[in-house]
């Protein structure tokens, strides 16, 4: 679990990539200069940790693109002590991203393999998740709503609509759209009935899965 100067200057260069890509906000920024991504992949891909690509991960789940997770998070707006669903906790890694910006995040994760790891891994690197559940995204967290925000890390065929009336008025749901290539999409909660949407260019996310355990 070694983080050592060269990580550290290789993060920098990341930051420095994906300001060029257009995000601008410094808290989001500083969050992926902090955190050591290539803890969060196989040994084997370390040479890739730093690189703006998305790599892939155990159970056929892949660690997001850097700017994704960034873009997703500035989307999100996220303030200190906001209470943040994630849907698709994956390596962990946006997760992180999250607890780095103050946040209370609740993140649910449907694969077994990824969930018992990340787990156990999160907690060691000092981020720490209020609650990971094994779940079914789809369903959101009722028990736990409203929430400021809420993420989806995986691609969504449609909007689960639970997710939506789990957001505070006020709350926003970043959330990628779409069967192969998704839509980013932006729901902003404006009162009981009414949502404000906006769409933000096509990325590409491995599918959101439905609970089959």
């Amino acid at each position: 679990m070694k983080d050592t100067f060269k990580h550290k200057g290789l993060r920098q260069q990341l930051v420095a990539t994906i300001k060029n890509k257009g995000i601008t906000n410094e808290a989001v920024l500083n969050a992926i200069g902090k955190i050591p991504r290539h803890l969060f992949m196989d040994s084997g891909f370390l040479d890739y940790a730093y690189k703006d690509m998305a790599f892939p991960i155990a159970a056929d789940q892949t660690i997001s693109q850097p700017y994704t997770v960034a873009f997703q998070t500035e989307l999100l707006q996220v303030k200190k002590e906001d209470k943040i669903l994630e849907i698709g906790t994956g390596s962990g890694y946006q997760t992180a991203v999250l607890c780095e910006l103050g946040a209370k995040v609740y993140s649910i994760e449907r694969q077994q393999e990824l969930f018992k790891k990340t787990n156990i891994f999160l907690p060691k690197l000092g981020y720490r998740a209020k609650k990971l559940i094994f779940g079914d995204g789809y369903k959101g967290l009722k028990e736990e709503a409203p929430f400021d925000g809420i993420i989806v890390t995986a691609g969504a065929p449609f909007v689960p609509k639970p997710l939506l009336s789990q957001l505070k008025i006020g709350g926003r749901l970043v959330i990628p759209v779409g069967e192969d290539v998704q839509i980013m999409t932006l729901f902003i909660r404006k009162d009981t009935k009414e949502f404000e949407q906006h769409e933000f260019g096509e990325f590409r996310f491995v599918p959101l899965l439905e609970d089959k355990n």
